[in-house]
């Protein structure tokens, strides 16, 4: 078996230990009944938590259930997840279920718009299985549930406005019409917040966080692929800012490539860092869309991104005796956990995996390990140097 294959073993399992919880429970309409929530005291996240795990969740395993050419074995286990996760939608979304989700709230908060983004971003990787494959009375609710988040857009000035363009966008590929004013502004306002070289603030100020991975830029790319042949017209929706938005998002990428250490770490600065891998997943979307930057390696990047995954999930702590995530980034760390943070929050660490979308014959999985640039300049090998990224 080629070093290829053993990782992308590897991804598929941990990712399956990372997703059998929610999912299962899911299945059995079981989740509010078994799923832990840990959470900041004197916090109540327990409304939100559930949507958060599940929205999260599908958001980075929906590519690898939209793969195609799959050897058999893992065709048969990739077609039992597909079914697992279009029941789960069904526990998430009917009326008469226990584990009907919270999608919109009486109280002063985004979350419930929040989660439904990343919701709507799950059917948009994985449109065949999650969407087209649902059945008509699965589709109806989905859709009502996700028209239902409409209710509140953030009045901060933040990322926060690209979840409400995030809706938009998985309504638009259900064929419901969009609320274009919701888009436009997200990308109007975000379009002023760019800072030059690859990087965006979250508001009027840059922050020393990942949600330029965590949220921004991913986002962003999502959003244009969905709406640029609509046939929209909008000065915040022409090719050229779409060529920008590309490439500012794959300079961002290779900034997360130079910030894995040899040994798989990465600084732990900022807001959510809880979310462990999904700090990397702009990097992640550009190797799952085959479009890495230049003088970067597919071989590389899966090198590296399986060191980040080993370092972040095979801590003790990591998980509980259930199986449940435990708030941490390196183990198990409770305080690491912001007041808005709680265990379904964290299942956005899946947002790592979405190269598993790309078949097992592609560069990505079929060549042998390749060391990335850091484990490179520390072996004391030659490499290029860096530069900046400029429009």
């Amino acid at each position: 078996m080629t070093q290829g294959a053993i990782d992308r073993a590897y991804w598929i399992q941990t990712l399956r230990r990372i997703c059998d919880p929610v999912l299962i429970n899911l299945k059995n309409r079981t989740l509010r009944q078994k799923m832990p929530v840990e959470q900041m005291e004197g916090r109540c996240r327990v409304p939100y938590t559930y949507l958060e795990a599940f929205g999260r969740m599908l958001a980075g395993l929906a590519p690898w259930l939209e793969s195609k050419n799959l050897p058999e074995e893992e065709e048969s286990l990739r077609q039992k997840y597909a079914q697992l996760c279009r029941e789960a939608i069904d526990a998430a979304t009917d009326p008469q279920s226990p584990d009907l989700m919270a999608y919109t709230s009486e109280e002063n908060t985004d979350q419930p718009l929040v989660d439904s983004a990343f919701l709507a971003i799950g059917i948009l990787r994985a449109p065949t299985e999650l969407w087209e494959k649902l059945p008509e009375r699965v589709k109806n609710n989905l859709a009502n549930c996700l028209i239902s988040s409409r209710v509140r857009i953030s009045d901060t000035e933040n990322n926060h406005l690209l979840f409400a363009a995030m809706v938009e966008a998985g309504l638009y590929r259900m064929g419901i019409p969009v609320q274009w004013e919701r888009v436009e502004y997200a990308l109007m306002r975000h379009d002023g917040w760019y800072r030059g070289d690859g990087i965006y603030g979250d508001g009027e100020e840059y922050h020393w966080d990942y949600y330029n991975s965590f949220v921004i830029q991913p986002a962003l790319v999502d959003v244009y692929d969905t709406f640029m042949d609509s046939g929209i017209s909008s000065p915040y929706l022409t090719r050229e800012k779409a060529e920008h938005i590309r490439a500012r998002a794959k300079r961002y990428a290779k900034v997360l490539e130079m910030l894995i250490a040899p040994d798989g770490s990465f600084p732990s600065f900022g807001r959510s860092i809880s979310y462990r891998m999904a700090a990397f997943q702009d990097l992640a979307l550009f190797a799952w869309k085959e479009d890495l930057p230049q003088d970067t390696k597919p071989q590389e990047i899966r090198t590296a991104l399986t060191a980040v995954i080993r370092r972040c999930m095979e801590t003790p702590g990591t998980f509980d005796e259930d199986g449940w995530l435990q708030i941490g980034l390196c183990g198990h760390q409770p305080q690491m956990g912001d007041y808005y943070v709680s265990t379904g929050s964290l299942y956005a660490c899946t947002h790592v995996f979405l190269p598993l979308g790309l078949s097992p014959d592609t560069p990505f999985w079929n060549s042998e390990a390749a060391l990335w640039r850091n484990a490179r300049v520390w072996a004391g090998q030659d490499t290029l140097v860096d530069g900046a990224y400029e429009e």
